[in-house]
């Protein structure tokens, strides 16, 4: 039987993950295939998967060499066939929380927050940590990049409740999944502007060696194009944003740049948010900040396992931590950019009640 690709924390922070069966459109045995389609991106799909997959709209990818258009948001094949399997497979429990961004929004942070902030009374913050020796993306996986990537459906039985995921995929081909009344989902904006320079330096570093570079013009009319890992990228956020609106017991929505203003704040209206409010013994000994402080870029970033180890895919972490700045964009778009982005923003959001701060 196969075993799951998540890695077992020593302290058991994460159970490990045994796989129940195979989704059934993994690569059939002696199946004949276009030797065309012998790509890394579409390796170990089955000819009927990859016969759908012709059916989709499709544009040049950013890590891979196709985007292809699926229930009304661009990814990858491989994305799709998971996508596939975990909304056939997975169903959440009444206390499960989901994490959800759109890629390069700040998710490597969200994971470390809600993680420490759920076990704090089996770690202590300071001291002997899980995220001291473990990834965020080990301790709090993604449905669509680990749990059931590869056509696997593991078996969930085994969590400790709260159980907490992490996914890129919009609301609309979520919340079949999401039905039970007291599942929650965390929900992290960053400005647009931002996000896309950050996707683009990070698709350019973990590209797979068959795909050139993506420039950054290219990119940028990709991006305003709506053609993104999960985007148009207004749309992921306008799911959300109004779930939030019209369910906000069910789904909160935080933003990036708030946090970096005020994390403190944030990190208590998070814990209420997820039933583990700080106490006023907390707030005294100051655990919010040691919290905050231990989720830190900084603090994150200078971790051994956060500079060579593997936990998503086959790229190394270090390529999750590059600046975590708000405003980096004004060091790469230019005037006519930024006026073309603004406009679109101006266009998709106005009368949304979603807005930002860019500095």
């Amino acid at each position: 039987m196969a075993t799951s690709s998540i890695k077992s924390v020593p302290i058991m922070a994460i159970p490990s993950f045994s796989i129940c069966h195979k989704h059934e459109l993994l690569k059939e045995e002696g199946k004949s295939r276009d030797p065309k389609r012998q790509e890394e991106e579409e390796e170990g799909l089955s000819y009927e998967f990859l016969e759908m997959l012709d059916s989709l709209p499709k544009e040049r990818g950013w890590r891979t060499r196709h985007l292809y258009l699926f229930q009304g948001f661009w990814c990858q094949a491989k994305e799709i066939h998971a996508i596939m399997s975990f909304q056939k497979h997975f169903k959440t429990l009444p206390k499960d929380v989901i994490l959800a961004t759109i890629p390069k929004s700040g998710t490597t942070w969200l994971k470390a927050l809600t993680f420490t902030l759920l076990n704090r009374h089996r770690f202590d913050p300071v001291s002997d940590h899980p995220l001291l020796t473990s990834n965020p993306h080990d301790l709090v996986p993604f449905l669509e990049y680990k749990l059931y990537a590869n056509g696997e459906v593991p078996d969930l039985s085994g969590l400790a409740s709260p159980r907490t995921f992490a996914t890129h995929v919009p609301f609309g081909s979520l919340k079949g999944s999401i039905e039970e009344p007291g599942a929650k989902v965390v929900y992290l904006c960053r400005n647009p502007f931002d996000t896309f320079i950050s996707s683009w330096h990070f698709s350019n570093s973990i590209k797979s060696e068959s795909v050139s570079p993506v420039s950054l013009e290219e990119g940028f009319d990709l991006y305003c194009r709506g053609v993104i890992g999960f985007g148009p990228f207004w749309e992921h956020m306008l799911g959300y944003w109004r779930e939030s609106l019209e369910r906000p017991e069910k789904v909160l929505f935080l933003k990036y740049e708030d946090l970096k203003e005020d994390i403190e704040t944030n990190l208590k209206k998070l814990a209420s948010f997820l039933g583990v409010s700080f106490t006023e013994e907390e707030e005294v000994k100051g655990v919010v900040k040691a919290v905050a402080d231990l989720c830190s870029f900084e603090s994150l970033k200078k971790l051994e396992v956060n500079k060579s180890n593997k936990s998503i895919k086959n790229f190394e972490n270090r390529y999750l931590f590059r600046k975590g700045e708000v405003s980096d964009w004004r060091n790469y778009l230019s005037p006519v950019q930024v006026e073309r982005l603004s406009a679109l923003v101006d266009d998709k959001l106005g009368g949304s009640g979603l807005t930002f701060r860019y500095c």
